[in-house]
């Protein structure tokens, strides 16, 4: 195996997370500016009130994500163990 091989896998991980997280980082991302703006507007400043509908808007996306989310998770995985003769050979 070479250093090249090992970056090559390294930084292809790196993308499969990057790709697996956007979804969920972005959608709670934009709930929680929202929300923000929304208390900062009204003065109401309760931790409850952001934490709730990031937990739905995650959840709902997870939801409708996931089977993206398990299709690339898993192509990875496969390309990762049949790549194992080429990478020690």
């Amino acid at each position: 195996m070479t250093p090249e091989t090992v970056l090559e896998v390294g930084k292809h991980a790196m993308e499969v997370t990057a790709l697996l997280a956007a979804p969920l980082l972005l959608s709670a991302l934009v709930v929680g500016l929202l929300i923000g703006m929304l208390q900062a507007a009204t003065q109401i400043n309760e931790m409850t009130l952001t934490f709730v509908p990031k937990l739905l808007v995650v959840g709902l996306v997870l939801l409708l994500a996931g089977p993206a989310l398990l299709r690339t998770i898993m192509g990875f995985t496969i390309g990762l163990i049949e790549g194992i003769p080429d990478m020690i050979g």
